[in-house]
């Protein structure tokens, strides 16, 4: 998709707030810091419009992204960062829970892992959790730049072998520096949300 209009239209805390023109909805999920920011901002053309952050956690809110009136990016808080309060994990957690279960314009989750080191158990939770809810999942591992070229297919195994999956068919190496894996990342989203092969 050629990409020349988006705007954050809100940051939602619960249904209520949700957008009401039931555009399709592709939401991205990860650690704190993994890549969430880059990996929008590269998909969008836009340096830096979704707000990258040296500071973990700092996405609180389901923040949707509407991409030329047609679809919504949905940026969910980061998990794994260890000073958010136990009573705000929580919180986030039943928010993006909720979101997840129960949003009828979810089309698919794109998952963020890095790509230098393998999955954190909260990764595996994570992407559990989705498979159980049958909600279609696509893999990104980010910073792929940071590893060298020829360690490429044994990163992607490490992430296949950590999460359980059953081939690498959904697995996507990325960097936000080079653009690597923005034409694949965009064909799954144009699947998903439009039924495009």
């Amino acid at each position: 998709m050629e990409v020349n209009h988006v705007e954050l239209v809100m940051s939602a805390v619960q249904p209520s707030q949700y957008p009401t023109t039931g555009y399709p909805e592709i939401a991205l999920v990860g650690r704190s810091n993994v890549g969430k920011s880059s990996l929008t901002n590269v998909l969008i053309n836009r340096r830096s419009y979704a707000r990258t952050s040296s500071q973990p956690g700092k996405t609180q809110t389901l923040n949707f992204y509407n991409v030329e009136d047609q679809l919504y990016f949905v940026d969910v808080p980061g998990y794994g960062y260890a000073k958010v309060s136990k009573a705000d994990r929580e919180k986030w957690g039943q928010m993006i829970e909720t979101y997840l279960t129960q949003r009828e314009q979810l089309r698919g989750v794109i998952s963020l892992i890095d790509a230098r080191h393998a999955p954190t158990a909260l990764d595996v939770q994570m992407y559990q959790w989705l498979a159980y809810y049958d909600l279609p999942i696509l893999i990104v591992a980010t910073k792929s730049d940071k590893i060298a070229r020829g360690k490429w297919n044994q990163a992607i195994s490490q992430i296949k072998k950590t999460l359980g999956l059953p081939n690498a068919d959904n697995i996507v190496l990325f960097s936000a520096p080079q653009k690597m894996g923005k034409d694949a990342v965009w064909q799954w989203i144009e699947e998903r949300a439009f039924g495009e092969e």
